[in-house]
């Protein structure tokens, strides 16, 4: 009597415990539900806006596309024209700064990731360097005009190869550390053991190894430095004529359709959605064609 009656406590215990599992499950299941179709919601948003701001830009940047685009200056208010100036002004500015930049944000992110990966420089370089990432690029402008435009008392495209250059430098170090963090100690450990140079080994194993994210991170800061406006009102200003001397003022697509798009003229802002559209082609070629050189065959 006594074994039956312990044998039914026991599958009374077992179904209770199974109930209590299954109530757990089924809440469990319901809040990653909830939390999954948040996500989705969330998802749709960000995407929703971002093919608004893709298919404005193409249908009102597409209109504004000839010939005179590439060829012409920017015109008089009311008058046919282009933007020649500030397309070739925002290349070479953007070019030097990505030469300027990038050998310096390489080194320093190898600095960090393979020689004094904890030392008090390298702390005391992520913190200065974490400082530059979060700082707005109007503070990098005024630096530049102060230390530069200023003390020569001319704006020129110098100050604003300088001050694009101060903002690729963090984006490429913070970049290239990571991902140098990312390869597997055993390809260094096989490379020492084969008696490579450790400048060799960093050279041709470790940044060959992670070379698609290296080259990621520069694009990421070209194209951040292809539409700053702020730091190039302060130093590059601007310029209405075809002006190839960096040391005086030059044009700059992010400045041209900044004057242009606030401007009560039509002819204006044709050009500056055109110019909206070409920056955002240049930054989607750039990244499809890193995509395809560093693709792992």
């Amino acid at each position: 009597m006594n074994t039956t009656t312990s044998t039914s406590q026991q599958l009374i215990s077992a179904a209770e415990l199974a109930q209590v599992r299954q109530a757990r499950y089924n809440g469990r299941k319901r809040v990653n539900q909830i939390a999954l179709t948040l996500s989705l919601l969330a998802m749709a948003f960000g995407v929703f806006w971002l093919v608004w701001i893709l298919w404005e830009t193409v249908r009102l940047g597409i209109g504004g596309l000839s010939i005179a685009l590439f060829t012409d200056m920017t015109p008089p208010p009311n008058e046919a024209g282009g933007i020649s100036n500030a397309i070739f002004g925002s290349a070479v500015m953007v070019l030097l700064a990505t030469f300027v930049g990038t050998p310096i944000g390489i080194m320093a992110g190898v600095y960090l990731a393979e020689y004094d990966a904890r030392g008090w420089l390298a702390s005391t370089t992520r913190f200065v360097n974490d400082i530059l990432l979060s700082a707005p690029s109007i503070v990098i402008g005024l630096f530049v005009y102060t230390v530069v435009v200023a003390r020569f008392k001319s704006f020129s495209g110098y100050a604003g190869v300088i001050a694009l250059a101060l903002i690729v430098i963090p984006v490429v170090i913070r970049t290239t550390e990571n991902m140098l963090v990312l390869v597997p100690a055993s390809l260094r450990e096989a490379a020492y053991a084969l008696g490579t140079p450790k400048w060799k080994v960093i050279v041709m194993v470790t940044l060959r190894a992670a070379r698609a994210g290296v080259i990621t991170g520069v694009l990421l800061a070209v194209a951040r430095i292809a539409g700053e406006t702020a730091p190039l009102l302060f130093t590059a200003l601007n310029n209405q004529f075809w002006n190839a001397d960096l040391s005086k003022p030059m044009a700059s697509l992010p400045v041209t359709i900044f004057k242009f798009a606030m401007s009560p003229y039509e002819n204006w802002q044709q050009l500056a959605w055109a110019g909206v559209f070409l920056i955002t082609v240049a930054v989607l070629g750039l990244n499809i064609l890193a995509r395809v050189l560093t693709r792992q065959k």
